[in-house]
């Protein structure tokens, strides 16, 4: 499992001031803590996080030596939010939807509808991803969220709807083309 280490930030810096200064902003958040917990995480160690970890990865974070496990619950590159978790309490996550293969689909276009799957979980039960496989797909293929693992994994109640279509292969339509076609064809 992935590590960060982060420092409490002092709230009388502002933001803007730490980013000119080569840190990522962010806030720890859970039950058990009252409000939440202010931070200030070097950009280069954020960067880290972020080539590997996505929305939903759990990680450990260490803030002055005092190390928690958490979820990642927002990214973006100013600011970082995170979620401590409690062993035995349910926390609402995502997976993101990973497609593989793309290049052996064997006729049409692929159409990702989908990028993330939101379910709860206990903190042992979560899941980072859902890898698709799209070997051997063709035009008029359908997956929706009931048709893959995480619908039926033990421990997982979804949020999103079990019949929503995650991914779609549509036939190739060159409309366009053949208009213009027709339209030399007449001249």
């Amino acid at each position: 499992m992935n590590t960060l280490s982060a420092e409490k930030r002092d709230m009388q810096i502002k933001a803007k001031k730490l980013r000119r200064e080569g840190f990522v902003t962010g806030n720890v958040f859970g039950k058990n803590m009252e409000g939440s917990m202010p931070l200030k995480i070097e950009k280069k160690e954020a960067e880290r996080i972020l080539r590997t970890c996505n929305k939903g990865s759990q990680l450990i974070l260490t803030v002055e030596g005092q190390k928690m496990p958490v979820l990642l619950k927002e990214i973006d590159y100013k600011e970082m939010d995170f979620q401590a978790l409690v062993k035995g309490e349910k926390v609402h996550s995502v997976a993101e939807v990973v497609l593989l293969n793309h290049e052996k689909v064997k006729s049409g276009v692929v159409e990702l509808l989908l990028e993330e799957i939101s379910y709860e979980a206990l903190p042992e039960n979560l899941i980072e991803k859902v890898e698709i496989d799209l070997d051997g797909k063709t035009a008029g293929d359908t997956i929706r969220v009931k048709d893959l693992p995480i619908a039926t994994a033990e421990g997982i109640h979804l949020k999103t709807n079990p019949e929503e279509t995650v991914v779609q292969v549509t036939e190739v339509h060159n409309a366009p083309e053949e208009e213009e076609t027709e339209e030399a064809a007449e001249e």
